[in-house]
């Protein structure tokens, strides 16, 4: 079985190559090999591999800078989701397509499920939100996973600023008043590679990608951009440690508006999907344990 990788030096990219490994042959498409804002290309390249699944891990995530820039996310994130999401509908290929939180205005009480309204606050949700709609639009077998707070032990995100910033700061202000789910990109990648096995053997599961699937994977557990500092730095080996102080996010400007709700459902992943979510301090453990910041002896 062939399975053909948008993004793959990416960070949910780079752990797809690992856990895909036993599935069959793996095409990994990095922004070197293919220049995602050449949509004509982008669609050619599902044509001509013809694999039976697509996974585009690859997006626009710069998103205080989509705010002055929506027309380059725009094309990364909704224009090449369509050329992808049209050759699969031609070769009869099954896209996976990762999405976000940022597609919700985050002001709901709870956390929010698959089948909740989304409402934007910025260009990256609103151009993340267009993808979506392109994949429903092109009428492929799918699943549109949305997930959270995206870190790993490689790339940037939030838990490798934190632990840079915590060897030179004295002390670090974080935000207090957003809230979400911290996720790894292994997670993410394992359950994706779980989803198509159990869509290959369980007709149910396969039919619901076949009318289109909304599934949300991250990790289980709340916590603030706060919590996370604080949980990580108090379990990481580092030489010194700040001082934490938490913040508003009115205390922290930023081009783009935050949802200030970011929790996610899992009730669809595990009862329908029959996959369990760590908890995000778990997942935090294990990228410390990969950073070698551990004080495991």
């Amino acid at each position: 079985m062939k399975v053909l990788v948008f993004g793959s030096r990416g960070q949910v990219g780079w752990e797809l190559e690992r856990a895909l490994q036993p599935v069959g042959e793996v095409v990994a498409l990095d922004r070197v090999a293919l220049d995602l804002t050449d949509v004509l290309r982008v669609r050619q390249a599902v044509l001509d591999q013809r694999p039976r699944w697509v996974i585009n891990a690859a997006a626009y995530t710069q998103v205080d800078q989509a705010e002055d820039d929506e027309a380059t996310a725009r094309r990364i994130n909704a224009e090449a989701v369509e050329a992808i999401a049209t050759a699969c509908t031609k070769v009869g290929a099954t896209l996976v397509h990762y999405s976000t939180d940022y597609v919700f205005s985050g002001v709901k009480d709870g956390a929010y499920a698959e089948g909740d309204r989304p409402q934007p606050l910025s260009a990256y949700g609103r151009t993340k939100l267009q993808g979506e709609d392109a994949v429903r639009n092109a009428g492929c077998a799918h699943a549109i996973v949305r997930t959270s707070w995206v870190f790993s032990a490689r790339g940037r995100n939030f838990l490798r600023t934190i632990l840079r910033l915590a060897t030179d700061r004295e002390e670090l202000r974080i935000v207090e008043d957003q809230l979400g789910a911290p996720t790894s990109a292994r997670f993410i990648a394992d359950a994706t590679v779980a989803m198509l096995w159990k869509a290959q053997t369980v007709p149910e599961l396969a039919a619901r990608l076949a009318a289109g699937e909304v599934v949300n994977v991250c990790s289980s557990g709340t916590t603030s951009w706060f919590g996370f500092a604080q949980y990580a730095i108090a379990q990481a080996a580092l030489p010194r440690k700040p001082a934490l102080t938490p913040i508003p996010t009115s205390a922290y400007p930023t081009r783009a508006v935050r949802p200030r709700n970011s929790v996610l459902s899992l009730e669809r992943l595990r009862a329908i999907w029959g996959i369990e979510a760590p908890p995000w301090q778990v997942a935090a453990d294990l990228v410390l344990r990969e950073l070698g910041l551990t004080a495991d002896p």
